[in-house]
């Protein structure tokens, strides 16, 4: 008998995978793929759609031809701020333009004067101005930019969502991809901006993340899901499973903090500090700031190891040191030593005189007391007045530091921490969104991977 499984196509900036879910959500086969970028017509690196889809096509006809599942939906999960531009018949009219190219000056000429200035609009789409990485604003480079191409746009979509109608032939859209700094979205009213009907802009109505098309492939008829933002993507498990209103701290090269529970507007200090808000898959405003923690870690972490003269990984073997953390945190009372006029420009800071320390895991312990004294005010920024969070789940990276989560637990002693192990939170997240609408039955008990942490203050 054929297992029943959900594949997922999770679409990273570098690593391109697809995975198999059970009916209990279990990961039941995985393989990824790596391809080499090409360049736009402007010259600019960006990923090569051809090839993907190509490597989706082939790899879903495969996975058929092995005899041993059977496909009970297909969905996507894919990073964002990438749009699509697609003609009558829903051909790609352009290459996957890069979020990282610059916006050319002139472009936004007058633009946010019209709506309110910058700070106004910013707060009503919820998006800091952020030029090619507020995704809407990159169709308005594409409009007046390059009208000989754009003439020709009858449907602008997001990237998960191309690539669901690539296989369904129907042109939809969705919460989580609109609500993502992409400038689109009015959080006040819960709509479309102004400016997206001024210009005319064909961005579809969106669609629950629920919903699956059903669609003719390969002799079978398997429903496509609609697609999903990665960010949003990864809440979705805790969302679907916790029992606690939550703050998740997602660790890597970038930190994000993400309050599911926080439906305040943003203010203009808070656009300053660069948080914005995601909307969630079931609709609801995620307030989320974010912080370069893991780079930062890394070229400061590597300072040390230069001056003290040990390997650069050293950090790894580093044993956490409690009455060392207790004698800085009373010795300096709290004020950093690290990063006492803010982060540099290149996120170095060179003026601490490293030689206050008597070795490498001294200075250490003292870095990693100041990486969560940012880390603390990135999660102050995406909590309300009256915060009633009972948790702070803490993933990816960081959470194997025993500093770091120890010391987190220290700040906030009216919560539970927990470091939570989840091996690849974004494609479950694509994979039960449309489980609901595939798989008979109660939802089975989703394994966070939780471990509680005490403090060490």
């Amino acid at each position: 008998m054929l297992k029943n499984v959900i594949a997922i196509f999770d679409i990273g900036k570098s690593n391109k995978k697809i995975l198999l879910f059970d009916t209990k959500y279990h990961v039941v086969f995985e393989e990824d793929q790596r391809f080499e970028e090409i360049t736009d017509d402007d010259g600019f690196a960006c990923d090569n759609i051809d090839r993907i889809e190509k490597w989706m096509t082939a790899t879903l006809s495969s996975i058929i031809s092995l005899g041993e599942y059977k496909l009970a939906a297909v969905n996507f999960a894919t990073y964002g701020a990438t749009l699509m531009y697609l003609d009558d018949n829903l051909n790609r009219l352009t290459p996957a333009y890069n979020y990282l190219k610059p916006m050319p000056d002139g472009v936004l000429e007058g633009f946010y004067e019209k709506y309110g200035g910058v700070q106004e609009f910013s707060r009503v789409t919820a998006s800091p101005a952020l030029g090619m990485l507020n995704s809407g604003l990159q169709a308005l480079w594409l409009k007046r930019t390059k009208p000989d191409v754009y003439k020709h746009v009858k449907h602008v979509v997001h990237f998960p969502q191309y690539l669901s109608s690539f296989y369904t032939g129907e042109v939809v859209s969705e919460y989580t991809s609109i609500g993502c700094h992409t400038a689109l979205w009015n959080f006040d009213n819960q709509v479309y901006h102004q400016w997206v009907l001024d210009e005319k802009l064909n961005f579809p109505a969106p669609s629950q993340n629920s919903l699956v098309l059903k669609v003719p492939f390969e002799g079978e008829t398997i429903p496509f899901g609609i697609g999903i933002h990665d960010s949003s993507a990864s809440l979705v498990p805790y969302l679907m499973s916790s029992t606690e209103k939550f703050i998740l701290i997602s660790t890597g090269t970038w930190c994000v903090f993400m309050n599911p529970f926080n439906d305040e507007p943003l203010t203009n200090d808070q656009l300053i500090k660069d948080t914005l808000c995601y909307l969630s898959a079931d609709q609801k405003q995620v307030k989320s700031s974010r912080l370069f923690l893991g780079h930062i870690h890394e070229v400061n972490a590597l300072r040390l190891s230069n001056h003290f003269n040990v390997s650069e990984d050293s950090y790894k073997s580093v044993k956490i040191n409690e009455s060392l953390l207790q004698q800085f945190t009373k010795k300096n009372q709290d004020l950093p030593v690290f990063f006492k006029h803010g982060v540099p420009d290149d996120y170095v800071d060179l003026t601490v005189d490293l030689s206050r320390f008597s070795s490498y895991d001294e200075a250490y312990h003292q870095l990693m007391i100041d990486l969560v004294n940012l880390s603390c005010q990135a999660i102050q920024l995406i909590q309300t007045e009256s915060d009633d969070t009972a948790a702070l789940y803490i993933s990816g990276g960081f959470a194997k530091n025993e500093i770091y989560v120890r010391l987190i637990a220290s700040r906030f002693p009216d919560k539970k921490v927990y470091t939570s192990e989840i091996s690849n939170s974004t494609a479950l997240g694509a994979a039960l969104v449309v489980g609901k609408s595939v798989f008979e039955g109660k939802l089975p008990e989703i394994d966070l991977g939780l471990s509680e942490i005490k403090g060490c203050l």
